[in-house]
């Protein structure tokens, strides 16, 4: 990621070290916010799944099996979501069923549907500000094109996790660290050298 780069400096548009001042601030704004949205989703998965699951003395309320009958699950599906966090996040399950259904037509499906579009759409939206920041970051095409896909490959891990651990094996939870790994590491790297490119060094026009 050298700022010398050729390509760097022949790209057709400008780098963050040229923005004007209101562009920097635009993108300062864009990023702070955008790290508070991760930090409060980090916040909730430490709250809510890490510290119960792994350092409480009281036994967990997360079940191994997450399309196993259990009585205290909720059938608002606003309720079920509400009280467990993302990452070891029991899926909502039936608890009395008088006829077979269809899996489309489960609670369990219906709710990680759910779960799956408003994260898509919430988790993506950060990552195409971020990866229109990266556009003009002064380092190597290759380089801004992997910075720009490797957090959607994150965010593809992380709801496609939801889907394996209910349906194949609920080891899969695991794969959540994977992908929260990937696009977090991403979004630290490109606030990280946004905000060196347009505070701590000087502009080359």
């Amino acid at each position: 990621m050298r700022s010398d780069n050729p390509q760097a400096r022949n790209q057709k548009w400008p780098t963050l070290a040229q923005f004007p001042l209101p562009g920097k601030v635009l993108v300062t704004v864009i990023i702070l916010t955008m790290a508070v949205a991760l930090g409060g989703a980090a916040g909730q998965i430490i709250v809510h799944d890490i510290i119960p699951t792994f350092f409480s003395d009281q036994p967990s309320d997360h079940s191994d099996d997450p399309v196993k009958p259990d009585p205290r699950a909720s059938k608002a599906d606003d309720q079920a979501s509400s009280s467990r966090g993302d990452l070891l996040a029991e899926t909502p399950v039936q608890t009395e069923v008088t006829e077979k259904q269809p899996v489309y037509q489960t609670e369990q499906f219906v709710w990680i549907l759910k779960w799956t579009h408003i994260h898509l759409f919430g988790m993506n939206m950060i990552f195409i500000f971020m990866g229109a920041i990266t556009l003009f970051l002064n380092i190597s095409i290759k380089a801004r094109t992997w910075l720009i896909i490797l957090p959607f490959i994150g965010v593809w891990v992380d709801i496609a996790t939801v889907w394996l651990k209910s349906y194949v094996s609920p080891a899969f939870f695991w794969l959540h660290i994977l992908g929260g790994g990937l696009f977090g590491t991403v979004f630290v790297i490109v606030s990280a050298r946004s905000f060196w490119e347009m505070f701590w060094i000087k502009s080359k026009t």
